[in-house]
């Protein structure tokens, strides 16, 4: 079994990829997952227009960190969306220069704000403007350019094999597909056997993405859709460390599981240190909340939700650092919730 990927001049060494999330894979989530050992882990989506007009400095930091900032990570992938082939050209540009090894375009956000404004996945209504806009990023930039999207808008117009076939011969490298249309949301179950025709219809590396969260989803995943990687989303949530062990699960070098509790404490305490040292101690604590519940969640998942519920509403309302330490390795004790009750708010 192939134990990596090669998308254009770059070799990543596996085949679970870390899906850009938009309010999570900030540059300290990045951070925290290639620590762990994840090969590839894509930004937040960053605007093409907010990228170009005037505003690169501040983007930039939010891609990639200032340079004061900046830990070498094993791979820059810049996730761009936006629907004006002159923006999209001048942010493909821009995260060349800012040190891109990857420019992945959106087309697979469903969300109504970015949909809204007629990208993203609402792209998928317009194949002809979608394919002036991934030319224009392909002619742009010396990097490799990959295309994320859905099945299609709605059930009755699941296009992907045919944006998939028009992108290839633009010149995209490699192709994500989350099996679930717009219309779905995230509701319901991904279709993998739906990407099975994407991979049919282009010579390119195709990446299924959607439900993926172990090694028995990602080897149907696998299976069900003839892809050559997955890529995970909401399954990293709280766990930096699944692509690592995803992939060593799926190359045969090891059964897939969790880290030790002790493991997690010392991974959830680095997060949250690099996250006050990136955006400062105000900022980066009301940042980091979400993925301080996670991190509950994971470490309490044997227990009933309600149990889960009352840690993370506990630990989630301290409002300061040191209290939020304290309440993290009493997370990993075995008297959780007295601790947890009695943290310093």
């Amino acid at each position: 079994m192939p134990t990596g990927l090669t998308i254009g001049d770059v070799t990543i060494p596996g085949r679970v990829l870390t899906a850009p999330m938009t309010g999570v894979s900030d540059l300290p989530f990045r951070r925290i997952a290639s620590a762990c050992g994840a090969p590839y882990v894509a930004t937040e989506m960053v605007a093409c227009d907010s990228f170009a007009r005037g505003r690169p400095d501040v983007v930039r930091r939010a891609a990639v960190g200032a340079k004061e900032d900046e830990i070498a990570l094993p791979l820059m992938v810049i996730q761009l969306v936006g629907r004006t082939p002159e923006w999209v050209a001048k942010g493909a540009k821009l995260a060349e220069e800012a040190g891109a090894d990857i420019i992945d375009f959106n087309m697979g956000c469903p969300a109504k704000e970015v949909t809204g404004a007629l990208s993203g996945s609402a792209l998928m209504r317009e194949p002809a403007l979608a394919a002036r806009l991934i030319e224009a990023a392909v002619n742009a930039t010396s990097r490799p350019v990959t295309l994320k999207m859905r099945l299609g808008w709605d059930d009755q117009n699941r296009n992907a094999p045919q944006i998939a076939s028009l992108a290839e011969q633009l010149g995209i490298k490699a192709i994500t597909v989350h099996g679930r249309t717009r219309q779905q949301f995230y509701g319901g179950v991904a279709d993998w056997r739906a990407v099975a025709d994407v991979k049919k219809a282009v010579r390119v590396p195709v990446i299924v993405n959607g439900d993926i969260i172990d090694a028995a989803s990602a080897r149907q995943a696998l299976a069900q859709s003839g892809a050559d990687a997955v890529m995970i989303g909401r399954g990293s949530y709280g766990r930096p460390w699944i692509a690592s062990s995803l992939d060593k699960a799926l190359s045969g070098h090891a059964d897939f599981s969790e880290p030790a509790l002790a493991s997690r404490l010392g991974i959830a305490l680095q997060h949250f240190t690099d996250t006050l040292r990136f955006y400062g101690d105000s900022l980066g604590l009301k940042i980091f909340r979400k993925h301080l519940g996670w991190y509950v969640e994971q470490a309490l998942c044997p227990a009933d939700p309600t149990t889960r519920r009352a840690a993370r509403s506990r630990l989630c309302q301290i409002d300061n650092a040191r209290g939020v330490e304290s309440a993290l390795a009493a997370l990993w004790s075995n008297s959780t919730l007295p601790i947890l009750a009695s943290a310093h708010m």
